[in-house]
């Protein structure tokens, strides 16, 4: 087994929980492909169709908007964690956002019918993918309450404490973005910080 299916199957593994359930991982991995981006290479177009969803291997992929002409990072997608525009994907309708490469990056991916094929007939994926979910929504709950409770650097803080990696692979003004931060206001919170 190659050392990225092995690092797929080990977060499966953490995802799934149910051991009676790992004899169906085989069968989830020999439906992944491999796929590299390079840096600045797009995963998705922005009314493209989200053609992969995806296990981030190495890099890192921004979700990001355009408002007013301006990129607005949504997410940060990192290594070891599942990623795609879901909702273009699922319904194979154009994508709202853009999905980016900010790193080269190594992926595993499953095209649209080969995953809705596994949701339906593969109980560990099944089980993979509502444990997968169920995680998104409590980050996006508890990232919607930071941004409504905690001051700016107090956002900048708890980053630092809970993804210190981030810091030093991603580029200040995607950070910034991720954070509802101004870049000045970032500076000013990385200064008075260190």
């Amino acid at each position: 087994m190659s050392t990225i299916n092995k690092q797929f199957e080990n977060y499966l593994q953490s995802i799934i929980i149910d051991e009676s359930l790992f004899i169906d991982i085989p069968k989830i991995l020999s439906c992944f492909q491999n796929l590299q981006l390079k840096k600045n290479d797009y995963f998705v177009l922005e009314n493209k169709i989200c053609p992969y969803f995806c296990f981030i291997e190495s890099g890192v992929l921004q979700h990001s908007i355009s408002v007013f002409n301006e990129e607005k990072t949504t997410y940060l997608a990192l290594k070891n964690t599942c990623t795609a525009a879901l909702k273009s994907f699922l319904q194979q309708k154009p994508s709202r956002k853009n999905i980016k490469a900010l790193s080269n990056c190594n992926l595993l991916v499953i095209n649209s019918a080969n995953f809705k094929r596994l949701i339906n007939t593969n109980k560990g994926f099944h089980r993979f993918y509502y444990n997968l979910i169920e995680n998104q929504i409590f980050l996006i709950d508890d990232y919607r309450i930071d941004l409504l409770t905690l001051s700016p650097e107090d956002r900048y803080l708890k980053l630092l404490a809970n993804d210190p990696e981030l810091l030093q692979t991603i580029p200040l003004h995607y950070l910034a973005s991720f954070l509802g931060i101004s870049k000045r206001n970032m500076s000013r919170i990385r200064r008075n910080i260190k």
